[in-house]
Order: structure tokens, then C-alpha cells, then sequence
């Protein structure tokens, strides 16, 4: 029996290589299950391929196989591997950081190294810039349809060695919690950000209530503004900015039916830092 092989990359559907990956893996396996996880990662972003994995992957079975290309350096020394998780699926990627999110917030139990001795699809030994046809889904396509075992992928590799974007921790100074905005929720332009409820609840704020935000670019402010915790955007008025809880039990700043990203200029990573504090108390002032 066939586990699931679900695809993510930064490819886009505007030509034929995600459909020749699909080729590719039902020519392994006509019985094999594909779907697609994304394939708009914008071009060359690790860190959002890091983020969609997690974001997804604790909804699928165990066994499931993902096979994850964002690879702006294919074709040079970087490795090809497959890491087993905690809860038993299994990414095959290249180690440039995708697995940062993965590593971190599921733990990885083993890695082996993709032998392309045996996990290459066959007449393509002369082409270095198509991996996620040649080498990634093939060796994924042939774990998700039992054509290997996890063994047969490659030799183990130390799980500490697989590679790790930068990661700014969150942090509380008893004052305000603060910490990044990792991603986008992409067609609605809300700020999703690595606080998690529980580091947001020691400010003990409750549902309703104001909190101060404040959103900086390197030195740079370039938001501040109180805003109503909310259970959903339906708490506030449209067009209303609000805090809420994510789907990934994280803070996420929103507009009610608009996008908080595109109307202030916010983007993601490391150096867009985002804090969060208790409003004062307008009767103490």
C-alpha cells in the first residue's frame, strides 16, 4: 500500500515542471496518491519552504512522504537527503535550510543522504539544474510506493549537521513580548508571527482588550497602534486591524476583510521584529 507523496516548490504551474515531476513519480508508481502542498513559494525563499512544511505537515499520516524544492543552489555541493520526523513522515529535500521549521518545532529522529547511484531517475546523469525531477521526487516517489525502504534512500547522516537558517528567538522583558514576523498569510496580507499564545498569554491580556503593537524594520518603526484582542475577525468592524491567535497557535496581526501587509508595507524574516504589550491603563495616566 502507497503512502501519500505531497509536493511543494517555488516553480509555479506557468510551464511543465511540476507536470514532469508528476510524471516522473506516477512512472514510478501508477498507484501512487500526489497532491501539492504549494508550488508559489516565491523564487529562491528557504525560509518560506521552511515555514509551509510546517505549517502542513502534522495533518498528514503518518508515512506520508513530502518532497520539498526550493534550491537555489543546484548543482553545487549542497547534499540531497530525506529526514524521518518525530511523528513518522518523511521530507526529501535539499539541506539548505528547509528543514529549519521542521527540525525546531517537530525534532527529526534520523537522516540518510540520497545515494544517486540508485535513487537517480535513469538517462538523466548528465543534467545538474532539474533535481526536483531527477533525484527529489524519483527518491520520494519510490519511498511513498515502497519501492525502497527508508534505508534504501542512502547512507545515515548525524541529524545535528542537517543545515539551519537564523532564527531570532521570542522574548519577554515582563513588559512586552516581541519577536518576528515569519510569514504571510499570502491572500489576506495578515502578519503571522513565532510568539506563541502561551508567551503572548504572560502579558494577561484577555479577549476584548487593547494591546499596544509595535512593528520595526531593522531601527526603523513603522507601525504602532492599539488593537483589540480578538477571538476571530468577525470580533471587529471591517476594515479594523486586530491581534489574534493563528491556526499554528502563534499571534498574528490582521485587517478585517484587508490586508494589514499591503497597507502598511510589511514584509517577513529576521529583520522585521514585532512586539506586543499590555495597553496602559488610560485611568492611571
Amino acid at each position: 500500500m502507497s503512502n501519500a507523496l505531497v509536493l511543494q516548490s517555488d516553480f509555479g504551474t506557468a510551464d511543465g515542471a511540476v507536470s514532469a515531476m508528476y510524471g516522473v513519480a506516477v512512472g514510478v508508481s501508477p498507484e501512487l496518491r500526489i497532491c501539492d502542498l504549494t508550488h508559489e513559494i516565491p523564487q529562491y525563499d528557504i525560509w518560506e519552504a521552511s515555514y509551509r512544511l510546517i505549517q502542513t505537515i502534522a495533518y498528514w499520516p503518518e508515512g506520508t512522504v513530502f518532497v520539498s524544492v526550493v534550491d537555489p543552489g543546484v548543482g553545487s555541493e549542497r547534499r540531497s537527503i530525506v529526514v524521518r520526523t518525530k511523528g513518522g513522515r518523511y521530507v526529501v529535500t535539499p539541506d539548505n535550510g528547509t528543514l529549519t521549521h521542521v527540525k525546531r518545532m517537530m525534532g527529526i529522529v534520523e537522516a540518510r543522504e540520497i545515494d544517486e547511484t540508485v535513487n537517480r531517475l535513469a538517462g538523466s546523469g548528465e543534467s545538474y539544474t532539474f533535481h526536483g525531477r531527477d533525484v527529489f521526487v524519483y527518491t520520494g516517489a519510490r519511498l511513498a510506493s515502497g519501492v525502497i525502504d527508508y534505508a534504501g534512500v542512502g547512507p545515515q547522516i548525524d541529524v545535528e549537521s542537517i543545515v539551519e537558517l537564523p532564527v531570532v528567538e521570542p522574548a519577554f522583558d515582563g513588559e512586552r513580548v516581541s519577536g518576528t514576523i515569519d510569514v504571510l498569510d499570502v491572500r489576506f496580507g495578515s502578519l503571522w508571527t513565532n510568539i506563541s499564545r502561551t508567551q503572548f498569554s504572560q502579558l494577561g491580556v484577555e479577549r476584548g482588550q487593547k494591546v499596544e503593537v509595535s512593528i520595526e524594520d531593522g531601527t526603523r518603526t513603522v507601525y504602532k497602534n492599539l488593537l483589540t484582542y480578538a477571538r476571530s475577525f468577525a470580533d471587529v468592524y471591517v476594515g479594523e486591524p486586530l491581534v489574534y491567535v493563528n491556526s499554528l497557535d502563534c499571534m498574528a496581526v490582521a485587517i478585517n476583510q484587508g490586508s494589514f501587509a499591503r497597507a502598511y508595507g510589511i514584509g517577513t524574516g529576521t529583520n522585521w521584529k514585532l512586539s506586543l504589550r499590555r495597553a496602559p491603563d488610560p485611568d492611571s495616566e
